[in-house]
């Protein structure tokens, strides 16, 4: 394994003297991964900097686990252990926990001094790992994207930044639906029904309120003998589209354009780039193809005229393949992507961001990908997510119930700029006004939908998301602007800090923090957790603020203690960047 903490490859090295020393018989070479694993941070930080907890030790040494971290304490702080520390650690035994401490000085060297030098950000925290594509963001054309999709969104491309930062090979790809039957819905009620002028911009936007009246329309002529009109002019209208030929066809062309426009729009918003583009239309009629060949070689079998595969056996019903009047559905798309994913860029892993009410359809895609005899079924994971809320409940695109994204930055800015940015008018350009606004209005989005676990429903509450204070986005930026304008306002007069000065206990508690930055990273991004980081930072920029409170900068005498907290806070500054940044989050140099 790749030990990248400092600190704690530090104490690692020191336990495996001391347990020598202690336990002569023992093979501690071929402990070193278990010791480095088992170090913890205590409960309280004014405990120490980590704990070691001697289970897995004294399991091997058949002993008592409080027995076996007393003798280790007493070897680490006899002369041995001091000599070999050079006096920089204490250790103290607590139960079956070997309590270590190390001083300012090693903190600021091993630590803050890498964080400043910009080292500390460019380590490898994982061993080689599979090339892996993530596929998030799978909006439909002919809709209007809203505050839900954001959920996908913010969290697919977190995932991206945290393997990427962790040093995994990641190809993010991006998988919009431009067929089906809301596009045919769409382009129906747009040329048969729509009295209104296309307008001259916004046009993707207004798709989306062409798909809403259209879904109003049809409900409001069910039971009545228009409804099978209107189910055979959509029936038609997909055959065009199937067919690639015909005046529907030719007016899917030109506001599919419109359509995919409004994405590029709302990914250079959010500085998404995905490496690969797929669109359904290009897997459409290939799939369908592919489908009848596995049919006719005996692969799949017809139910009700429709052909797919059995999966009642292992409670998964019938994984439908081919309707019985011969059009794919998703699933057929999925199994004919699955197959290009692997053979055309190279990956060893897929994984899958979508909400979990598509969890069954994924379970079979895999299922049926796998009894077709393709190996890297096994290599698919489907990583899901509960859905975004208004506060009155679900939204859906359909009913027209949505919060449009464009409105919402919109909205979002200028509260920015009313409740917190006005008082700068006539201080700062409007550039830079309208850029902060930005900032924040991203940052709070980002952190919104990202501070949430998974498996948990987010509610969206603007006023909620853009506090400064509480867990919030514009709180950590804050935090990082606060430290800016504290850089620009003092100077450090020296690049030599004596680190030795930082004895304050909220001093301790930021060192503590920083040391544990890449370790949370790559814990969150092991288990696609971005909701951890968020925590992280979070905590990291309370911390501050109490530093700032207790421990005064521009008031202070002793030059020496001075520089010290000037670099510290300038450590804290750039973690905070950098945790921003592997969040998709930017940080304002001031608010």
């Amino acid at each position: 394994m790749i030990k990248h903490d400092s600190i704690r490859l530090l104490a690692t090295n020191l336990l495996k003297s001391a347990i020598g020393r202690a336990y002569p018989n023992a093979d501690v070479s071929a402990l070193e991964d278990d010791i480095y694993k088992s170090l913890v941070n205590p409960p309280k930080s004014e405990l120490g900097d980590l704990a070691f907890g001697c289970f897995i030790l004294a399991k091997n040494l058949k002993a008592a686990p409080p027995q076996v971290a007393a003798a280790v304490a007493a070897e680490l702080t006899g002369a041995s252990g001091i000599q070999e520390s050079k006096g920089a650690l204490t250790a103290v035994a607590a139960g079956p926990y070997v309590n270590l401490r190390f001083n300012e000085q090693t903190h600021g060297e091993q630590v803050l001094a890498t964080i400043l030098d910009g080292t500390f950000f460019k380590k490898q925290l994982v061993e080689k790992a599979p090339k892996t594509m993530i596929e998030y963001s799978q909006p439909n054309t002919h809709k209007e994207l809203h505050v839900g999709h954001m959920r996908n969104l913010c969290l697919g491309d977190a995932v991206v930044r945290m393997l990427r930062y962790s040093g995994r090979e990641i190809v993010s790809s991006t998988f919009p639906g431009d067929m089906g039957t809301h596009v045919a819905k769409c382009l129906w009620y747009m040329k048969k029904h729509n009295q209104e002028p296309v307008p001259e911009t916004g046009k993707g936007e207004w798709l989306g309120s062409m798909y809403s009246k259209a879904n109003l329309l049809l409900e409001d002529q069910n039971g009545t003998p228009q409804e099978e009109i209107n189910r055979q002019e959509l029936t038609a209208i997909l055959h065009q589209l199937e067919g690639k030929s015909g005046p529907y066809y030719d007016l899917w062309l030109e506001t599919r354009e419109w359509s995919i426009a409004l994405m590029k729009k709302v990914y250079d918003w959010a500085d998404v780039k995905f490496d690969e583009w797929y669109f359904e239309s290009e897997m459409d009629t290939p799939s369908v193809q592919w489908v009848k060949e596995l049919y006719a070689e005996g692969k799949l079998e017809m139910s009700q005229g429709a052909i797919g595969k059995d999966l009642e056996a292992e409670k998964l019903g019938f994984c439908m393949l081919l309707k019985s009047d011969g059009t794919g559905l998703y699933a057929t798309k999925d199994l004919l992507l699955a197959k290009h994913k692997f053979e055309d860029v190279h990956i060893e892993k897929s994984v899958y961001i979508v909400d979990m009410r598509q969890a069954l359809h994924f379970k079979q895609v895999f299922r049926v990908l796998e009894m077709l005899g393709f190996e890297q079924a096994k290599n698919c994971f489907h990583l899901q997510y509960n859905y975004v809320e208004l506060p009155d409940g679900a939204m859906s695109s359909r009913k027209g119930n949505i919060v449009p994204l464009t409105a919402l930055v919109h909205n979002m800015e200028n509260h920015v700029k009313t409740t917190y940015l006005s008082r700068y008018k006539g201080e700062w350009t409007e550039e830079d006004i309208e850029k902060v606004a930005g900032q924040v209005a991203k940052g709070a989005i980002f952190y919104g939908m990202l501070r949430m676990d998974t498996n948990k429903k987010i509610v969206f509450d603007m006023n909620e998301w853009l506090k400064l204070d509480g867990e919030s986005g514009p709180f950590v930026q804050y935090s990082y602007a606060r430290i800016s304008s504290l850089s620009r306002k003092f100077t450090r007069t020296s690049n030599q800090v004596d680190w030795s000065r930082l004895t304050h206990a909220s001093e301790r508690q930021l060192m503590q923090s920083l040391a544990g930055f890449n370790s949370a990273v790559a814990q969150a991004a092991e288990n696609f957790k971005p909701a951890a980081i968020c925590t992280y930072l979070y905590e990291l920029a309370k911390s501050f603020n109490v530093f700032y409170h207790e421990c005064p900068i521009g008031t202070e005498k002793d030059e020496a203690i001075r520089e010290a907290r000037l670099a510290l806070s300038e450590a804290v500054g750039l973690v905070l960047k950098n945790g921003l940044n592997v969040l998709g989050m930017p940080a304002p140099e001031k608010m």
